[in-house]
């Protein structure tokens, strides 16, 4: 018989409700496909109120503007992210007219990302990882503590946050060592959306 894989969760035995992975969950070949396509992308540094980080990021049906602009349209999603964008609403059992909004996300060595929780206005979150792996942190606050969890995102692996790893948890990325790319896909919850920019802002949520 063969031995099971290692739990996802072995730097925590929680594993948050709400939380699910999938391991290879596009090819190799899609892997390679879309990150041919995703070099061509014009990136920008991520914007939160003035500061510039170090990961770069471009923003798909809808973006949310830090500088007070809020939700607003974004271009539309471009044809070679609709068949993953499928797959996520697959893997996340929506419809994919349910995601209309995707953040592509460049991380090169030494970019991470901070604690954080999504926006309010967007709902679930599909995350769709290409490149280099990275570890998934998540938090809840418990007392005057945190209950912790981590995964390793693998290569071509996908994540899902709804429930209460979604609404209750924080999550974030320590910085790496190799360049990495996420695709994140979003469902919304807010019904009042700006139009869109002449020149789109580089904030994300």
């Amino acid at each position: 018989m063969a031995t099971p894989p290692p739990s996802l969760f072995d730097l925590s035995p929680l594993q948050p409700e709400g939380f699910d992975y999938r391991p290879d969950f596009i090819s190799a070949a899609e892997e390679r496909a879309l990150i041919a396509e995703l070099e061509r992308l014009p990136f920008k540094p991520f914007e939160f109120h003035g500061y510039l980080g170090k990961r770069r990021v471009v923003y798909f049906g809808h973006r949310y503007d830090f500088g007070g602009g809020g939700l607003g349209e974004a271009p539309e999603i471009p044809p070679f992210l609709l068949p993953v964008r499928d797959k996520a609403a697959a893997f996340a059992e929506l419809t994919a007219t349910e995601l209309p909004h995707v953040l592509v996300t460049e991380y090169q060595p030494g970019a991470g990302i901070g604690w954080h929780r999504d926006r309010p206005e967007f709902g679930q979150v599909v995350g769709v990882s290409l490149g280099a792996p990275c570890v998934f942190r998540l938090r809840r606050r418990e007392g005057r503590g945190w209950r912790r969890a981590s995964v390793t995102l693998e290569p071509r692996s996908a994540y899902r946050l709804a429930g209460s790893a979604r609404a209750e948890w924080e999550h974030s990325i320590p910085s790496g060592e190799a360049l990495r790319y996420s695709l994140t896909f979003r469902t919304l919850k807010a019904t009042d959306v700006q139009p869109a920019r002449t020149t789109p802002s580089t904030a994300s949520p």
